[in-house]
């Protein structure tokens, strides 16, 4: 999908800017953290170039908007035909109070609710999350 000697200049770049920027910059701060994952758990890497996607099957992989595989979204014109669905979390409290919360959300513009079913379940400490049972 690239050119070949754009790739390997983007490399050389690349092993360039570890050696030194890179490398400069961590002596001086280091990172807050060794690996930073996604909340799928998949490592994210510190910098993305075309060299992360120098195989890509542009039709298979990434396609286009509107259609499978559906990475650049479900809408063919996005945000130019449809604006981003605005939400406000609620359902702390009572049924009652919960739904005073969504209609009064709703009555000033809100296009959709995130609702909190379980509290309990949803506030649970970071470090229950791994003994929760799958499935």
């Amino acid at each position: 999908m690239y050119d070949k000697d754009k790739l390997n200049e983007i490399r050389e770049e690349k092993d360039k800017w570890e050696e030194t920027t890179l490398h400069k910059s961590l002596s001086r701060f280091s990172e807050r953290k060794d690996q930073f994952l996604t909340t799928s758990s998949h490592p994210i890497n510190r910098l993305y170039t075309p060299l992360d996607v120098a195989d890509l099957d542009y039709r298979k992989d990434l396609g286009m908007p509107g259609e499978y595989p559906f990475t650049r979204g479900i809408h063919a014109t996005m945000h130019r035909g449809k604006p981003w669905t605005m939400r406000m979390f609620a359902g702390f409290g009572t049924a009652e109070e919960t739904n005073r919360r969504y209609k009064y959300l709703l009555e000033r513009g809100n296009m959709g609710l995130s609702v909190a079913f379980d509290l309990a379940t949803l506030m649970r400490p970071k470090r229950w999350a791994s003994l929760a049972p799958v499935g």
